[in-house]
């Protein structure tokens, strides 16, 4: 065992940078680095050891500082106007999972405390998880992307009175009657608390940090906001509740003064360590070497969980009104266990409520899901599939299912694929033009809507083969794909390409991080929605400071055709640090000063071998050169270079030699 404090600091920040660079370059989250640091130095693996007590007086506050920022996020106006959904999908997963895991665990023979600590952290899934795989497939702008996001999210809301009711199950011993009367006097604590710190919060905490920010000092509201968010953990502490819960409620009145953002930025840094730090602490709870006795019942608990939440979280988004392709395919999303969950699990730890082999148990199921979730995450679609299929060929008439006349009354149409506000505009200016053209989407309520206007839409999916087919492929002129979900793009160009190669196909894109890889799948033109917005933007501007408008026209053709490079020179600042495979790879300018010893002074720019990459520009004493390829180049000029990461770094080189 290690006893030098400064040691074990240096061996756990040390471990976890390395480990958490890793992870972050292979797109695993970071939670799990953590998890992987926490085991190393764990007391059931060979090696350094730290004693877990030593940091998880510490790594408790991580909880607090999480919490904290939750309610900063919910405050009561924002969970007031999203009540819909707060208590309806995210509440009722919430209750439903815990429901069901918790009988089942009951019915095996496990005690009632922890069946339901069980099913508690079953419930939980993770946001990191589920946002950042969306991202990375495109999705996360999608109705099932949206959706699974803001559930995930609501289940940390809905998952406060789990810290509340957890610690109270101690005292169960089988006891009904006790399990009540503590249920109830924590209830009423609760209660008392939330009066308090509301009560406290509208009279105080605005005038606080209005006095406090007229002081213009940084350290001043750094010190405020820690001591508030800290009081509040102690109050709740000192009611006989959780930490964390005070830290929610005082988070709660925070978000609703207009110091909100800046008091998240403040106590941002402090939470992300001391969650690193919670993590670990956990990990040094996990034995690798119980695996080989519990894998079989670890596995059993990963498939009851991730089954019983894809069924009850298809069923309720179901319920709720929306097709049955988004409810699978969210309930796919969701199926993954959450790193709250060892929250909880470490919460009932403490107070005995679940025993050390079961949490093992509990523990491992939790990081099987973890480790599962991205392959089910990436392959929501064609898992979906299979369950929404037989619920799609099955739908109503008042659906407006695609059929097979569709296709015999068109001729030298338009497809639209998705009639979102995209789909809806460019059908409109058809119909303007008198061109024929046909839409499918998956939105019933939308489609009604539509066909009681008497517009040509359908319900189907569009990245199905035979769907396609039924909306007359075969005697199309263009295709659009209005939606920005970037892998069922590349679907349905499969299939066009597969079955019409001539056919012009126009795809909808958020930004230019994806056009080269749509454009590689069969696009014939890629429209990047935020580089048409900055288009707009500019061609305004020209014609406001009277600039011809045939020339601005012009301009406007010129970058069109060029695919936007003057909007695409961009100078990536922050972004060089996001951990977004597109914003790194991405095409970037790159400022690139001459100094005394660089082998280019003396020679032209256009004598230089600077493959892949074009010279934007080149400043001398603080001017722009004109025809900068003709100029030979001094010290202290400036070479503006447009390319990606490797061509740059690579005609860098060549510059300075």
């Amino acid at each position: 065992m290690i006893d030098q404090p400064l040691i074990q600091l240096l061996l756990l920040l040390g471990s976890s940078v390395a480990v958490v660079v890793l992870f972050q370059k292979l797109h695993v989250p970071s939670s799990i680095g953590y998890l992987l640091v926490g085991v190393l130095f764990g007391a059931h693996t060979p090696g350094p050891v730290i004693e877990v007590e030593q940091i998880r007086e510490v790594a408790e506050f991580g909880i607090v500082f999480l919490l904290f920022t939750i309610g900063l996020s919910f405050s009561l106006p924002q969970i007031h106007a999203l009540r819909s959904q707060v208590l309806g999908l995210g509440t009722g997963q919430v209750v439903l999972t815990t429901a069901v895991i918790g009988t089942a665990s009951w019915l095996i023979g496990l005690p009632p405390a922890t069946a339901f600590v069980i099913g508690a952290v079953f419930a939980q899934s993770s946001t990191t998880i589920i946002s950042k795989q969306l991202a990375e497939q495109g999705e996360e702008h999608s109705k099932h992307g949206r959706l699974g996001v803001a559930m995930s999210v609501f289940q940390d809301v809905t998952a406060v009175p789990f810290v509340v009711i957890i610690p109270v199950l101690s005292v169960i011993d089988g006891d009904a009657g006790a399990l009540f009367e503590a249920l109830g006097w924590a209830m009423a604590k609760a209660v008392m608390a939330f009066l308090l710190v509301f009560v406290l919060g509208r009279w105080l905490l605005r005038p606080l940090f209005h006095t406090v920010a007229a002081r213009r000092s940084t350290e001043l509201f750094t010190l405020t906001v820690l001591f508030v968010s800290l009081l509040a953990a102690w109050t709740t502490s000192a009611l006989g509740l959780s930490m964390a819960f005070g830290a929610f409620l005082v988070g709660m009145m925070l978000g609703e003064t207009e110091f909100r953002h800046q008091v998240e930025s403040t106590v941002r840094p402090f939470r992300d360590v001391l969650i690193g730090l919670f993590f670990v602490s956990i990990g040094m709870l996990f034995d690798p070497a119980a695996i080989p006795q519990n894998w079989q019942w670890a596995l059993v608990g990963v498939t009851a969980m991730m089954v019983s939440k894809i069924l009850l979280v298809a069923l309720i988004v179901r319920w709720s009104g929306l097709d049955g392709l988004t409810a699978w395919r969210t309930g796919f999303l969701l199926a993954v266990g959450g790193e709250f969950g060892f929250a909880l699990l470490a919460i009932a730890l403490d107070v005995n409520t679940i025993t050390d082999q079961l949490a093992q148990i509990v523990f491992t199921s939790v990081l099987f899901s973890m480790i599962i979730a991205p392959f089910l995450i990436r392959y929501n679609h064609a898992l979906a599939g299979l369950f929404a299929r037989k619920a799609k060929l099955k739908a109503e008439p008042e659906t407006f299912p695609v059929s097979q006349d569709v296709a015999q009354q068109l001729r030298d149409h338009a497809i639209i694929c998705g009639y979102g506000r995209i789909g809806q505009s460019v059908g409109h200016f058809l119909e303007e033009e008198k061109i024929p053209y046909v839409a499918v989407d998956l939105d019933s309520a939308r489609i009604k809507e539509a066909r009681i206007a008497g517009e040509p839409v359908y319900y189907g999916d569009s990245s199905e083969r035979d769907i396609l087919e039924a909306l007359g492929l075969d005697h199309a002129k263009l295709l659009v794909i209005s939606y920005d979900d970037v892998l069922i793009a590349k679907k349905i160009l499969h299939h066009v390409r597969a079955l019409r190669p001539d056919l012009p196909v126009m795809v909808r894109t958020r930004d230019e991080n994806h056009a080269d890889e749509l454009r590689q799948a069969g696009a014939t033109e890629v429209v990047p929605e935020v580089l048409e917005a900055g288009l707009m933007i500019a061609s305004h501007a020209l014609l406001l400071m009277n600039v011809p408008f045939n020339r601005v026209v012009r301009r406007m053709q010129q970058q069109r055709a060029g695919r936007y490079r003057l909007l695409r020179e961009l100078y990536r600042g922050e972004e060089v640090f996001s951990e977004d495979t597109n914003v790194l790879t991405a095409d970037s300018l790159r400022s690139v000063l001459i100094p005394p010893s660089a082998r280019s002074i003396g020679k032209k720019l256009s004598s230089l071998e600077l493959k892949g990459v074009t010279v934007s520009s080149l400043v001398r004493e603080r001017g722009r050169v004109h025809k900068p390829l003709d100029t030979v180049i001094f010290e202290g000029d400036v070479v503006v270079l447009f390319g990606s990461p490797g061509d740059l770094d690579f005609a860098e080189r060549i510059l300075l030699g």
